[in-house]
């Protein structure tokens, strides 16, 4: 099974709601526990990285942007 890709920033999709009724949340923290806020109502809950990676469907929005869209010279030397 492949282990899911997810980074600080980045707003996730759960798969049960938060009480407020929204399931994105974005990631504030990571190490063996993961700080989670919810994007509805700014409450944060710490979980564990295994439940986490459980309870993740995919990340919506991730915190790095392209580097293509980004904007800017190719060279930053030049």
């Amino acid at each position: 099974m492949e282990r899911k890709s997810f980074q600080l920033g980045d707003i996730v999709l759960m798969k049960k709601n938060h009480p407020c009724g929204s399931n994105e949340m974005e990631i504030i923290r990571m190490g063996m526990d993961i700080r989670i806020k919810c994007v509805g109502c700014k409450h944060s809950v710490l979980v564990p990285r295994a439940k986490f990676e459980k309870n993740m469907r995919k990340v919506l929005r991730s915190s790095t942007q392209d580097p293509n869209q980004a904007g800017g010279t190719e060279d930053p030397l030049n």
